[in-house]
């Protein structure tokens, strides 16, 4: 049926790990334009190839990155191709193997499927997951670079975020919501509205949890790689957000794009 349908927009995923079983999915659709086009009913449909039988339809929710002014940061408000929104879908994937995933939408009253986008499944990717051990780390801090925040911030102005040692909140047994972001050097550009979400999220918790946002790059420059806890953590990509329990057992974990709702859901998951 898809392969009938009229030609429309590109899915365009934020995540790239992917895992046999379900997986939150999120994306976003471009049109021909690179223009990203927002809130549409889409249906997802995925398939081990273009000849395949697809699996679906897994519904997708539509959700804005929003935040309050005040939490706006300039990397975000400056940058017209930051991400506005994304579109969230819970879909579930069979053995390791590369999969096609595409979308049904309506479009000016018509049904349309939107060009596929090719994803790879693989198991036990090095990432910690839900259940997992949080990895003890040392996270630099405001007072640990002696008050020149910028040595470890992209961010403008700097988030509240570098107060904390992750080592340390676990040590204490404190909830953590760890992000890990480059706003100012992100390709995606979705690092600098994900960290403006957790800056307000933050604002909300902590007095229930320890906010800590890690820059991805090593010395916040991009050719020199991610950061050592970056990699002790398994990420080459970025942004991804985890919540630790008290126990620090990983509560939730999300990569790429995540609205306000999303970190708080992920937050009270921590939070018990």
């Amino acid at each position: 049926m898809i392969g009938k349908l009229r030609q429309g927009p590109a899915v365009a995923p934020s995540v790239s790990l992917l895992e046999p079983g379900t997986n939150r999915f999120g994306f976003a659709l471009f049109d021909r334009g690179n223009r990203q086009i927002g809130g549409l009913e889409v249906a997802l449909y995925v398939a081990g190839g273009i000849d395949e039988t697809a699996h679906g339809p897994f519904e997708a929710d539509y959700r804005r990155i929003e935040v309050d002014s005040e939490f706006q940061s300039r990397n975000s408000a400056e940058d017209p191709d930051s991400a506005r929104s994304l579109y969230v879908a819970e879909v579930k994937f069979g053995r390791p193997r590369s999969y096609v995933v595409s979308a049904v939408t309506k479009l000016n009253g018509r049904l349309v499927a939107a060009s596929p986008a090719q994803v790879r499944v693989r198991r036990d990717p090095g990432v910690p997951g839900v259940g997992d051990r949080a990895v003890r780390v040392h996270t630099p801090t405001v007072e640990s670079v002696g008050g020149n925040v910028d040595q470890i911030e992209t961010r403008v102005p700097p988030d509240s975020m570098h107060e904390v040692d992750l080592a340390d909140a676990l040590e204490r047994g404190r909830p953590v919501a760890l992000l890990f972001s480059s706003p100012a050097l992100c390709e995606s550009r979705v690092c600098g509205p994900v960290t403006d979400v957790a800056e307000q999220v933050k604002s909300e918790f902590e007095d229930e949890a320890d906010f800590i946002h890690l820059e991805f790059y090593e010395d916040n420059d991009a050719s020199k790689g991610p950061r050592s806890q970056a990699l002790a953590w398994g990420l080459d990509t970025e942004p991804w957000l985890f919540t630790i329990d008290a126990d620090g057992v990983v509560a939730a974990r999300i990569e790429g794009a995540f609205s306000a709702d999303e970190l708080r859901d992920a937050v009270r998951r921590a939070l018990g």
